[in-house]
């Protein structure tokens, strides 16, 4: 058979279960090469023994086929016709048929994915034998002494070791009959066939290793130990197994984690049993500064959580960042383990090293029902000392329900941010209320306000946030609420409304700032008056092709822009006589400047407007101005309330320009 190579991208991952795969003996080998390399997206590993051995030689495979795909038949419901095939795969990357006495291999080399068809017999006689378990061929090769049992590979494997991870139990008794002085030995990585049985969990091959004398407290490269993968495995009879033998239960890895700790990740009650019977001590922690209590509320083990607190773990013991057990089951949205904490008395008032408590991460998760259950327990003197308020993080995530029981719990919606977290912040932020604008939620900040929230507390006015990102809805939900108008950008000084600029383009958002007070005259107000102005300053807005609107850091600008200079800028100009005409409509008399003259010049359509500028402005229109100029801005949304006729109230909106339009 011709060798087929394939070449793609797959992750390497190393699994060490032995799958049953005899649903897969009907299929052709072409379909069976296709399963290979789809598999090796998983898998890419071959065993060290086998990596020696592959493709020693090669017999001539039919290509690849290409057609349709890949086949993936369902293990667990095996034609009853293919059930005595007994194909199997194993998780270093080969299929292999007894029935077939053929072998399906997939390497990589340089980054490529090599598939190929190989016969057992072409392969070392002592691996085929072991993955053939085949007692009587490796007895004959023993007694021929044609191989040197005790002669490691490159990778420090012996055949001892290729019998315990394919849990060829009668091959391993005949192996340690000849040796037994390998029982022990280790590989390049410091594996034992002991742990080796362990990780692929052969009961029998662990059982006849310990009785032969095996050492269950050797540890490979990475400190862990026998016990501590068969507690990774989460197999309680290879662990009572293993400590019946003399497993150290507190040996703990490189990175500190004891077998007690991964039992518990497990969620393992009986093996937790075992390790703490054994020995296991409870305090123990890995080189985060974790226990196993504190694991348990992590993984949510809530069995193993409240057998660890009765054999007396620390309820408020702490990770190295200083987040408690309680502070990681509410991030985690663990509220049965919260509840358990919160029973046995844990202090919910315990800060992380960033200030936070629970209710703070609780909230930024939208974990609702842990929330209420914090409340109430929950020190408001802590929360303000933290800098932070939850409605902060609740508003930023969008965790509507969150903050609405906050609320009603009588947080503070006007609580600001501590300096330090609003420099976090590129715009500086303070308020919830702010965030909620940012987001656009609606709802959120219907909330806030309908709660008190004022919209004027940030530096940087949240009206002009909802303006900036076109939200008439927003808008007009400030607005009803007291929005400042009029506000200003801190870093960028200008004579006018700072709302106008970021809606020249947007003439219904323009008309609402307007009908509600923004400042129309002062867009007409210019130091240059008719006299030439002098070259626009370029770069006012933006850096480097950013908007600068939020930047606190940048050196205080003494220089005010002016309204003629906005309306210039390229993006803009086009729209000046729209924009022009609709202002007109809130001022009385006003001089226009040489700039804006000039644009009007400069299209003939506008005439008019130039025109209309100059024109005396008609005593109904100021009067009109004059009425809205004594009522005053926070009363323009109570018009329609005056005891005036239906025509004139329509008239003071704007909602007709004059009472000859209403019929």
């Amino acid at each position: 058979m011709a060798v087929a190579r394939v070449t793609m991208a797959a992750s390497r991952t190393t699994g060490e279960d032995l799958e049953d795969f005899s649903a897969y003996a009907h299929l052709s080998q072409e379909q069976l090469l296709q399963i290979a390399i789809e598999r090796s997206l998983a898998d890419t590993n071959l065993t060290p023994w086998q990596n020696q051995q592959v493709h020693a030689h090669m017999q001539p495979a039919d290509p690849i086929a290409t057609q349709g795909p890949p086949c993936n038949p369902n293990p667990a419901n095996p034609p009853s016709e293919n059930k005595s095939a007994n194909i199997y795969r194993n998780f270093h990357n080969r299929i292999f048929s007894k029935g077939q006495d053929k072998v399906i291999a997939w390497t990589r080399h340089n980054g490529n994915l090599q598939v190929t068809v190989e016969y057992m017999n072409d392969l070392d006689p002592i691996l085929s034998a072991i993955w053939k378990g085949d007692v009587k061929a490796l007895q004959k090769i023993i007694h021929s002494k044609s191989k040197n049992l005790y002669e490691p590979n490159k990778d420090g494997w012996l055949p001892l070791h290729e019998s315990a991870y394919y849990g060829s139990v009668k091959c391993l008794k005949i192996l340690l009959k000849a040796k037994p002085e390998t029982i022990n030995k280790q590989t390049n990585k410091s594996q034992t066939p002991l742990m080796l049985a362990v990780c692929r969990k052969h009961f029998s091959c662990v059982e006849h290793l310990l009785e032969q004398g095996a050492d269950p407290n050797l540890a490979n490269n990475q400190w862990e130990t026998p016990l501590y993968k068969a507690c990774e495995k989460a197999n309680e009879a290879i662990v009572e197994l293993l400590l019946r033998f003399g497993a150290s239960p507190t040996k703990a890895c490189a990175q500190g984690g004891t077998p007690l700790h991964e039992a518990v990740r497990n969620k393992k009650l009986k093996i937790t049993k075992m390790l703490i019977k054994a020995g296991a001590k409870l305090c123990a922690k890995n080189i985060y500064g974790i226990d196993s209590l504190f694991m348990a509320a992590q993984c949510n083990s809530v069995e193993v959580l409240n057998y660890l607190i009765y054999k007396g773990g620390n309820v408020n013991t702490q990770a190295n960042d200083d987040a408690s057990a309680l502070f990681e089951a509410c991030k985690n949205g663990h509220a049965k383990a919260v509840e358990i904490l919160l029973s046995q008395s844990a202090d919910v008032n315990i800060t992380n090293k960033t200030g936070l408590l629970p209710i703070h991460v609780a909230a930024k998760n939208g974990h609702d029902s842990i929330v209420a259950m914090l409340i109430p327990r929950t020190s408001m003197v802590k929360v303000r000392s933290s800098g932070i308020s939850s409605l902060h993080f609740a508003a930023e995530n969008n965790k509507d329900s969150v903050l609405e029981i906050l609320i009603d719990a009588g947080y503070d919606v006007n609580a600001k941010m501590s300096d330090d977290w609003s420099k976090m912040y590129e715009d500086h932020r303070s308020t919830a209320l702010y965030s909620a604008v940012a987001n656009s939620n609606i709802e959120a900040a219907t909330m806030l306000l309908e709660a008190g929230a004022d919209p004027n507390l940030d530096i940087f006015n949240p009206l002009l946030v909802a303006v900036r990102i076109g939200s008439m809805e927003m808008v007009a939900l400030l607005l009803k609420h007291g929005a400042n108008v009029n506000a200003m950008l801190p870093t960028h000084p200008t004579s006018f409304p700072a709302a106008l600029v970021f809606c020249l383009r947007f003439m219904l958002m323009m008309k609402c700032l307007l009908d509600n007070g923004c400042d129309a005259q002062s867009c007409f107000t210019c130091q240059y008056g008719s006299n030439p102005h002098p070259p626009i300053k370029q770069g006012q807005w933006t850096r480097n092709g950013r908007e600068t609107m939020y930047y606190l850091n940048d050196e205080a600008s003494e220089y005010c822009v002016e309204f003629c200079e906005i309306i210039s800028t390229p993006s803009v100009s086009c729209w000046v006589g729209p924009i022009i005409n609709t202002l007109l409509d809130y001022v009385g008399h006003v001089k226009l400047c040489f700039r804006i003259n000039e644009h009007l010049d400069s299209n003939k359509d506008w005439a008019h407007i130039k025109e209309r500028s100059v024109l005396p402005c008609t005593l109904m229109h100021l009067c009109r101005l004059k009425i809205r100029q004594r009522l005053g801005i926070q009363r323009l949304c109570h018009i329609s309330a005056l005891p005036l006729p239906e025509r004139l109230i329509m008239f003071l909106n704007y909602e007709r320009e004059s009472f000859e339009d209403i019929p």
